[in-house]
């Protein structure tokens, strides 16, 4: 990755589009190499355009943003996948995220959210605005199964944390434990997921244990 972040901005509005364009250039580190409206616009741009971030709006008019999930994963850069949406139903989070998306951020959300969204995508993690969190927790009870293994206290303190985007020393610092405590839990729970990284933890959490580890009364 170059010292600049490249970032491709695909939104129907204009408006929204032109002043988050403007935003984004004038953070530093950040450069927006190319912005369009549509999904076919972007297909031919993303061709020939060296990219680091996408900012991916949902609702294009006519198109929808996942259409072009499978052509940005072919990119030889593999850039990562940010969704820019002023809403989307929980089943569609969960398919996007299942997809390969990196975050999700809703557009009343303010700038300063966007810009770390940016970075923590960029830095290998996910960034789940808390819309989107409460949108993919908010579902009906259903009864937990007996093979889905339960979460301490700890273990669900940290995996909230993580889920809001912290780091370990942050994490740690909230719980007024060491960072090394932070790191042997994020362990007990990528044993308990059957994850290797904190994006896989994150989607084996939101995807198959919503409503048991992030609904458990802690």
């Amino acid at each position: 990755m170059s010292e600049l972040l490249r970032i491709l901005l695909i939104d129907d509005h204009t408006l929204f589009r032109e002043s988050l364009v403007r935003l984004l250039e004038a953070e530093p580190g950040f450069q927006v190499v190319a912005h369009c409206a549509t999904a076919t616009e972007a297909a031919e741009l993303i061709k020939g355009t060296v990219v680091d971030i996408v900012l991916l709006d949902y609702d294009l008019g006519e198109e929808v943003g996942t259409t072009l999930l499978e052509k940005i994963r072919m990119h030889k850069d593999k850039p990562k996948i940010l969704m820019v949406t002023a809403g989307m139903r929980d089943s569609l989070i969960r398919n996007a995220l299942s997809a390969g998306v990196s975050g999700i951020i809703f557009k009343h959300s303010g700038p300063g959210q966007l810009i770390e969204g940016i970075h923590k995508i960029a830095r290998g993690e996910m960034w789940l605005d808390t819309g989107a969190i409460r949108s993919l927790i908010a579902v009906d009870e259903v009864p937990a199964s007996s093979h889905t293994p339960s979460l301490t206290a700890r273990q669900y303190q940290v995996l909230r944390g993580i889920l809001d985007g912290l780091t370990n020393k942050e994490i740690a610092s909230i719980l007024g434990v060491s960072e090394t405590s932070v790191k042997a839990v994020i362990q007990e729970l990528f044993h308990k997921a059957g994850a290797r990284t904190r994006s896989q933890l994150v989607r084996i959490a939101i995807e198959e244990h919503s409503t048991t580890w992030l609904a458990e009364d802690h």
